[in-house]
């Protein structure tokens, strides 16, 4: 099978007379001689398909998880190929091959993507589970490869009864794995976007690009907590506007829903300092590389979306007025500024559209390891948003934004905010600022990072300062710790 994603361009010359009910953009597969039907009737790539184009209605909206569901599928089906067995055989046989499947993707070849590690393998199952299952609800299979055991899950002192998939594997406790910053590493990483030494001096022999975008977005990222489609098709007249007056309350970033997850908008924050280096960004480097720009976007991404007028909330896009709420990533990077250059916050080149943050922060990342910290770890833009969600939970849980919010005198722009500061359940104000539907979303989020860290500081200072906590306990909890480091047991 190969796979490829949809495009609806030029169907009126496909001799149709209606326009295919496809999503645009699915990942879709196809045979060799591009035929979906043969003298056996619909060939599986037409069932793969007819699967894939109900994913955005059954349990997966994000269109960039979608290649990757298809991909599993295809990769499985092309697995059995190899060993003469259909995607709908016989389970005796479907079960032989994924024991032959997990070997293969555990311990095969070393080159390219074979090996998977444990959490893509459990992806894999998750995924090829929900395609049997759909195939079983439309009668296309009664055969599953997998089996299923009966378990017992508990949260919040509620207990109900799941099914596990035996295929999938044990995997570390996720607090071992979904790492952040601390501050100390955090500044040093802002500093290598900006290309300083981490005592601030600028850095010798390195010619790095785009620095002064690199630093304000990356500062961004670690002081709002967006996603990665989200700050990268965040459009520059979208950023909002600089206060008059510093201010240590922290000022909204409203996130539209064309691209945050779930198409659900939401607002976050950003610090004075952090949205003031945004602001001198756009008003120099940025301002500069979009001045007079000829950029177009190429053809394969589909026609160009010229602005004349833009604010921001909306701008006239090839003569009609248009909201930008509305506006997914696709239709983002085709935007064409009035003066020239992309909508897009950030632009490399001559105006052009940059998103690809992922290699700007692993460069940035293994320059630091490389030169000054061997200890550093690989960041991702994901690593920013939990860095945010530690720090923001920091500040509230030791009460940093109730004593901004005394200070905000009656009739100050700031005062709604600082009052919704004080009096709202930490994680209820995180819960907001992460986009998530709900507090226990948040409350598992932070549970798979290092809490415990903020609320045993919380209890120490709150205990100390009017002498609840006696120093004494202090020190015998503490040496307490200071064994279960040094693996000694006393």
């Amino acid at each position: 099978m190969e796979q490829a994603f949809y495009s609806s361009e030029g169907w009126e010359d496909w001799g149709l007379v209606f326009k295919p009910v496809i999503p645009e953009g699915m990942a879709l597969v196809f045979d060799d001689d591009l035929r979906f039907e043969d003298e056996n009737g619909l060939r599986t790539s037409a069932i793969v398909n007819r699967w894939a184009c109900e994913l955005p209605t059954n349990g997966c909206p994000a269109a960039n998880s979608w290649p990757s569901y298809v991909g599993a599928v295809r990769q499985w089906s092309e697995f059995g190929e190899e060993h003469g067995v259909a995607l709908f055989d016989r389970r005796e046989r479907l079960k032989a091959l994924l024991s032959a499947y997990a070997v293969y993707r555990s311990q095969g070849p070393v080159d390219g993507r074979q090996r998977f590690r444990v959490t893509t393998w459990n992806q894999h199952m998750t995924m090829l589970s929900t395609f049997y299952g759909w195939a079983i609800e439309n009668g296309y299979t009664t055969s599953l490869p997998f089996t299923y055991r009966q378990a017992t899950a508990v949260f919040s002192g509620q207990r109900r009864e799941v099914r596990r998939n035996s295929a999938r594997r044990r995997q570390p406790k996720p607090h071992v794995t979904v790492k952040y910053l601390e501050d100390e590493f955090a500044d040093l990483f802002h500093k290598g976007l900006a290309r300083l030494r981490p005592d601030g001096s600028v850095e010798r022999g390195y010619r790095g690009r785009e620095m002064a975008r690199n630093a304000a977005v990356g500062r961004f990222v670690f002081s709002s907590g967006p996603r990665k489609q989200e700050f990268s098709y965040l459009l520059a007249c979208e950023v909002p506007k600089l206060p008059s007056r510093r201010s240590d309350v922290p000022v909204l970033v409203p996130l539209p829903e064309g691209i945050t997850k779930g198409s659900k908008f939401r607002n976050t924050w950003i610090d004075y300092d952090a949205l003031a280096e945004l602001h001198n960004y756009l008003e120099f480097e940025r301002a500069a590389a979009v001045q007079g720009s000829t950029w177009m976007p190429p053809r394969r991404w589909g026609e160009p979306l010229v602005v004349t007028e833009a604010t921001a909330r909306g701008g006239r896009v090839n003569g009609s007025w248009m909201s930008w709420e509305a506006l997914g990533p696709a239709e983002r990077r085709r935007l064409v500024a009035p003066g020239g250059g992309s909508m897009l916050l950030s632009v490399w080149g001559p105006g052009r559209p940059f998103t690809d943050w992922n290699t700007v922060f692993e460069r940035a990342s293994d320059r630091i390891r490389e030169r000054y910290e061997p200890r550093f770890p690989h960041v991702t833009p994901h690593r920013g948003r939990h860095t945010f969600a530690m720090q923001t939970m920091a500040k509230l849980v030791r009460g940093y934004y109730e004593r901004d919010a005394r200070v905000v005198g009656e009739g100050d722009d700031d005062a709604g905010l600082a009052l919704y500061l004080k009096t709202t359940e930490p994680l209820l104000v995180l819960r907001d600022l992460l986009g998530h539907a709900s507090v226990l979303t948040t409350e598992l989020y932070l549970n798979r990072l290092d809490t415990t860290r903020i609320f045993a500081e919380l209890y120490r200072r709150v205990g100390e300062d009017p002498g609840l906590l006696d120093r004494s306990a202090v020190d015998e909890v503490t040496a307490e710790f200071e064994d279960d480091d040094n693996g000694e047991d006393r």
